[in-house]
């Protein structure tokens, strides 16, 4: 999977996709350090121990660089937040984008695109004028989403030679 490039400094409003998300009571929003366990636990039972490792990282950060998709449910009269999704950055390289993931059974009311479009505009308010997306799979929704282009030789790249 190739890395991409997406300049930062044209990217999509960040309001838009949020709003659409409320509707549905689902909120996106930086992860506290408190709940760095419930969200590493999750990312590791719902896709592997190499990106929990890499939420790690970006919950040491200060501030946090993980994003959190949480959606309100109730049960038994009691409302509480669920984890749905997150999206990481500056968590193994400066300026990468990743990993990011959305809870299958949640997956096509867009919240994947709200935490990359909230994750890329947290790192353009950090200064960055451009980030990489690291391994990206979906190339053609990164591509359609923020304009992302593909690096050349860029495969396996940063990952070159990671313990398995």
């Amino acid at each position: 999977m190739p890395d991409m490039l997406v300049k930062l400094y044209d990217l999509p409003p960040n309001g838009s996709a949020h709003k659409k998300l409320e509707e549905k009571g689902i909120t996106i929003r930086r992860g506290l350090p408190p709940e760095k366990h419930i969200v590493t636990e999750w990312v590791k039972s719902h896709f592997n121990a190499h990106w929990s490792s890499e939420c790690e990282a970006a919950f040491a950060r200060q501030p946090v660089s993980c994003l959190l998709a949480t959606k309100t449910i109730t049960i038994d009269g009691k409302s509480s937040e669920k984890l749905i999704g997150f999206a990481c950055y500056d968590a193994t390289a400066k300026a990468f984008f990743g990993p990011t993931g959305v809870d299958p059974a949640e997956r096509g009311i867009g919240a994947g695109k709200a935490l990359l479009i909230a994750a890329l505009h947290a790192m353009r308010e950090e200064g960055y004028g451009y980030g990489i997306i690291g391994g990206a799979g979906p190339v053609q929704f990164y591509s359609k989403t923020v304009g992302a282009i593909e690096i050349p030789e860029s495969s396996p790249g940063i990952y070159r030679g990671m313990l398995k």
